[in-house]
């Protein structure tokens, strides 16, 4: 056969793969044509295209430089150029690409969509959402227009919006992957987990190589407490992290695996596909000179947030005379009392919802901030893009559950519960350890003085309460086989759950019944407007249950300053050892157990010898006001000299090291 005949084949065959998600086998086949027929614009262009889609975008450039060797105004290589240089680390240079591929067609619908779409990867979301517009001005019902469209008004904190052009886009293309993938993702932050997992489900099936839509399918299901085939989903799951798949994104893995090297497995994964190093630091390491140290908060949640509840009184306790700080939020304004209350914390709080990652980055550095803290890490509407930038000399991870898997975040603040010395090695941080617990607490957290009745809680009169507010995708059947365990052998005895969805509330009674118990005796608890009246049904419970492997966090720390005791066992990995690190500061490590076994024998005997509980609920009274879990200004002291302590290294042009903060006397 004629080897340019041959060459056509392939490439052809090539295309039919890549049209069916099978870029692996496309590039191949296009690297064998090209072995052929070298220099040809099509093959090369297509395989550039796998190779991104691949993930292989250092051989993706080379390629796209070739193609603009031979034509300087080939739109598809400056395009495929431009994603190169976002994903490798220079957003700068893409920018100037896409500049150039504008100008010579500032109307194509084409080059529009793209340059929205490397718009959104540098969190230029309104930026995005006006040229993914003006492409549909030009060609209306365009549908990967209106699915990055979907995916900046999502971004903006507009699901419902996004919803509604996803589906758009689904009316003009039904079996678009990307645009059913997304569409999970709204229906997720809208709290529609079944349809959330539907949508998953159908977007896997038009194309199984999908990235992370396997890991959010898992976690819509978790939010359901749909457990039917959760094994052999955490199975596969686990194995796709070691195997370097890119199959799971960090926060749902925290629900999921039980090796501490795993979650590091998974953000290093992250990281290294969404947010590298960057080729171009903002911070050309000068040393600034300030008579106080410059603090950075950078955080989507300085709203009504869990965290924010915690961390309120650490930013107002923190002392002015060694610290300036401010906030960058990149959240919502809600217009909330703690909204409030956390802009007048800080000494600067700016709102950089708008800003683009390279535009805030470069704000911090005219800022000359010494110390840039992120208090996201790879939970939702994080901006780890932002820190890839290198916008301060110092970059910590503080108040996020688990590691960053980035080499350009130099320290984690813990404890010495949640990551003992000999799982240090499972961080990419350099570890900080405080002397008693690595969370904050706000000691001016109010609760009702009214106590609501056991009816208008809806639980019984009578009966021992068990309750466990955690997260719906927390709860596994493993600690759910222990706590109707529990109910059996305590007659009268309920469970008192968090209302989240109504596919779980239906989920968990049919499990209940399958395991023999009544399901009117799973009690769920409605959200309530004022977190002051949350706390107070606390209560009118007798234990707290925590979960495995993911515990309660802000959930443990409220239903301890309500004065509820937390039965807890420890797990392996930072998220499994929250709740045992806020009992040893409390004084109470009598509820840390060691096994699911002394788990269930501990809640059992606690629950049946009232006078033991009393013990222990006095104990917890006692503590609370004298041991260190809810003293903020303990705490403010011990983060301000791990800050101190970070700054001094970096002003000596030390790198970073691990270090343990020691206790300060007198508290």
């Amino acid at each position: 056969m004629d080897a340019l005949v041959e060459a056509r084949q392939l490439f052809l065959d090539g295309l039919a793969l890549q049209e069916k998600g099978d870029l692996q086998r496309a590039a191949a086949l296009y690297g064998k044509a090209l072995a052929l027929a070298p220099e040809r614009p099509s093959v090369m262009s297509n395989l550039a295209a796998a190779y991104i889609g691949l993930n292989r975008h250092a051989e993706a450039r080379l390629l796209c430089e070739r193609l603009l060797e031979i034509d300087p105004q080939d739109e598809s290589a400056l395009l495929n150029l431009g994603i190169c240089q976002v994903k490798l680390g220079s957003p700068g240079e893409a920018l100037a690409l896409f500049d150039r591929a504008l100008q010579a067609r500032p109307d194509d619908a084409t080059v529009l969509v793209n340059f929205s779409g490397v718009l959104l990867a540098l969190n230029r979301l309104e930026e995005a959402l006006a040229s993914s517009d003006r492409a549909l001005s030009v060609k209306p019902d365009f549908p990967e227009a209106l699915n990055n469209r979907a995916k900046a008004l999502r971004e903006l904190g507009r699901p419902q919006e996004a919803l509604a052009s996803y589906e758009r886009a689904l009316g003009v293309r039904p079996g678009f992957s990307d645009a059913l993938n997304g569409k999970g993702n709204a229906l997720l932050d809208l709290g529609r987990y079944q349809e959330a997992a539907e949508a998953y489900d159908k977007a896997l099936a038009g194309n199984r190589h999908l990235e992370y839509v396997s890991g959010n399918l898992a976690m819509a299901r978790m939010y359901c407490c749909d457990w039917g085939e959760r094994e052999e989903e955490v199975g596969r799951l686990v194995s796709a992290i070691r195997a370097g798949k890119r199959d799971v994104v960090p926060f749902a893995a925290m629900g999921l695996v039980e090796s501490p090297q795993d979650p590091l497995t998974c953000a290093r994964i992250w990281v290294r596909d969404k947010h590298p190093a960057s080729a171009s630091p903002v911070w050309k390491d000068e040393r600034y000179r300030h008579d106080r140290i410059r603090l950075a908060y950078l955080s989507a949640d300085f709203r009504v947030h869990p965290s924010s509840f915690l961390l309120a009184g650490l930013f107002e306790q923190h002392d002015r005379s060694r610290f300036e700080t401010t906030a960058l939020s990149f959240g919502p304004d809600d217009r909330s009392e703690i909204r409030g209350r956390l802009k007048g914390a800080f000494e600067r709080f700016i709102d950089v919802r708008d800003r683009g990652d390279p535009d805030v980055a470069r704000l911090m550095r005219e800022l000359e901030v010494d110390i840039a803290v992120d208090l996201m890490g790879h939970t939702q509407f994080g901006r780890m893009g932002i820190f890839a930038l290198r916008p301060a000399p110092v970059q910590v991870n503080f108040f996020c559950p688990g590691t960053s898997g980035a080499e350009y975040i130099d320290y984690i603040i813990c404890d010495r519960v949640v990551i003992p010395e000999e799982h240090q090695a499972h961080y990419s941080e350099k570890v900080v350890t405080l002397p008693d617990t690595f969370q904050a607490n706000d000691s001016k957290r109010r609760i009702a003085e009214r106590t609501p009745s056991r009816a208008e809680a809806g639980l019984p009169e009578r009966g021992f309460v068990f309750c466990s507010f955690n997260n719906s995708y927390k709860l596994t059947p493993v600690m759910f086989e222990i706590w109707m365990r529990l109910l059996g052998r305590m007659d009268g005895s309920v469970l008192w759950l968090q209302q989240v969805n109504a596919t779980a509330t239906r989920n968990l009674r049919r499990e209940a019944s399958e395991r023999g118990i009544d399901a009117e005796r799973l009690i769920f608890a409605p959200r309530v407007p004022r977190l002051e009246d949350h706390l107070a049904r606390y209560r009118l419970a007798g234990l707290f249950l925590d979960t495995l492997p993911y515990n309660a966090q802000t959930t443990a720390s409220d239903a301890l300053w309500a004065g509820l005791p937390v039965l807890t066992c420890l797990g392996t990995t930072f998220v499994g050892r929250v709740a045992a690190s806020l009992l040893n500061a409390i004084g109470l490590p009598e509820l840390v157990m060691h096994s699911l076994e002394d788990y269930e024998r501990r809640a059992l005997e606690l629950a049946t010898h009232p006078a033991r509980l009393a013990e222990i609920k006095a104990k917890l009274a006692r503590n609370r006001d004298t041991y260190p879990l809810f003293n903020t200004d303990r705490f403010r002291r011990h983060v301000e000299s791990a800050y101190t302590t970070m700054w001094e290294r970096y002003q000596r042009g030390e790198p970073p090291r691990g270090f343990a903060v020691e206790a300060i006397d007198g508290d």
